[in-house]
């Protein structure tokens, strides 16, 4: 999958309400620099972020700021990782397992405390957010999970909804029920990664946009090619997620490059009759669907069935029979944005953060790519200072590789996915 793929920003909702942004320039030449970060997303600009009080750092991305998923997700921002607590305790046993959730909670105080302390406008709203049970017998798992977020994590602030309770929150007739997490919310997504670049900036960071790195050589510090110039720096960060592509073999096959594609309706005239609150929404169906009010009362939709990254010729139509089996009221409503990109996944749904000498990476957020890459920044720079306690908690967490690798991970997971969608279907 090439960088400039078809997956696009034309019709984006966040493209078009983006705030103003001052364009990086495109490198030219050679230059050096403390630390090279490749990639303008959530987790380069956070660890650009973190490390600008001590390194000289630039920033490499191959688009503009935002490009990636971080400038195209659904804005959800839900705590805690893609795995829930009661997988967490199975797979680590209680005490390790609150441990790693409590990193969850410190990534998401970090993004609040930035999206405050950097004054970053991007419609931050924090009314909480609703997993809603596409069957009946989710509501067992749900009330198994909130048991061990209470007991074994600690954890107060989720509750199970019944039926008439999710109805009260959320028109639609499709759902049993639901998971209430009070500490859920949601953002625009792009003005985020925006806001994040602009603070960096006003810290020193060297920002540069349509500067897609070709080449690493980490033999010797690092080293970063480019179509037009060069970086040499001591520290390097891959923070290129979905959009890694060949750049370093030793981990693309770590990940899974999948498709997520969005509408935006018009506004609507009264929002809060579809969802109550301003809450953040997706269903438990494996192959998700998740919804949400925009600043502006239109309905945000993210869902759809498809196991290529190749894009539908047609974004709208295909996302839009999703969002009507969820909302038939909507049958009417005009939908005026439709966008996509490539976000990536991994076997175990844990993001893979590591290292190779001095040439660190993280990526593989499965899908809790809005607040989970703030710990894996804040491991990267404590570690890039000799601090690597939390950095060897991240490390201990590295998913497997996909069976063959990353020349057979696509048909293979494609048919793991038709699998789950079946059994979404039952």
């Amino acid at each position: 999958m090439s960088f400039n793929s078809g997956l696009g920003m034309e019709r984006s909702y966040y493209l078009a309400t983006a705030n103003a942004f001052a364009p990086a320039p495109k490198l030219e030449g050679e230059v050096e620099a403390d630390v090279v970060i490749i990639g303008g997303g959530y987790t380069g600009l956070s660890t650009a972020l973190q490390l600008a009080r001590d390194f000289s750092v630039i920033v490499l991305e191959a688009g503009s700021i935002g490009w990636g998923a971080s400038g195209r997700n659904g804005g959800q921002l839900i705590p805690g990782w893609r795995k829930g607590a009661t997988d967490l305790v199975k797979l680590y046993g209680a005490e390790r397992a609150r441990a790693v959730f409590d990193l969850s909670l410190r990534a998401r105080d970090r993004v609040m405390q930035w999206i405050a302390t950097e004054d970053i406008r991007c419609d931050l709203t924090v009314n909480g957010h609703l997993l809603a049970a596409a069957k009946p017998s989710d509501l067992t798992w749900m009330q198994t999970e909130v048991e061990t977020l209470e007991r074994v994590m600690k954890y107060p602030d989720a509750r199970v909804l019944g039926s008439l309770d999710t109805r009260e929150k959320l028109a639609s007739s499709l759902f049993h029920g639901g998971l209430f997490d009070a500490l859920g919310g949601h953002f625009h997504p792009l003005n985020y990664a925006l806001g994040l670049a602009d603070a960096a900036r006003r810290k020193g960071v060297t920002l540069y946009e349509h500067s897609r790195a070709i080449a690493v050589d980490s033999a010797d510090g690092v080293f970063v090619k480019t179509d037009s110039g060069s970086v040499r720096a001591k520290f390097g960060v891959l923070a290129c997620d979905a959009l890694l592509e060949g750049l370093e073999p030793r981990i693309a096959g770590r990940i899974m490059p999948v498709a997520n594609y969005l509408v935006a309706t018009a506004p609507l005239a009264e929002p809060e009759t579809l969802i109550a609150g301003g809450l953040a929404v997706s269903d438990s169906r494996f192959v998700v669907n998740y919804f949400r009010l925009s600043a502006d009362g239109r309905l945000i939709f993210g869902g759809g069935e498809r196991y290529t990254p190749d894009p539908p010729t047609d974004i709208e139509a295909f996302v839009r029979p999703f969002m009507l089996k969820v909302f038939p009221q909507l049958a009417e409503t005009p939908v005026e944005y439709a966008w996509g990109g490539l976000v990536s996944v991994t076997m175990s749904r844990m993001p893979h953060v590591g290292r190779f000498g001095d040439l660190y990476f993280a990526h593989g957020y499965s899908g809790q790519g809005t607040i989970i890459p703030a710990i894996a920044a804040t491991a990267i720079a404590e570690a890039m200072v000799g601090k690597d306690d939390l950095f060897n908690v991240l490390a201990g967490l590295a998913p497997p590789e996909f069976p063959g690798g990353a020349a057979l991970r696509a048909p293979l997971h494609v048919l793991g996915m038709l699998w789950y969608a079946l059994r979404d279907r039952l």
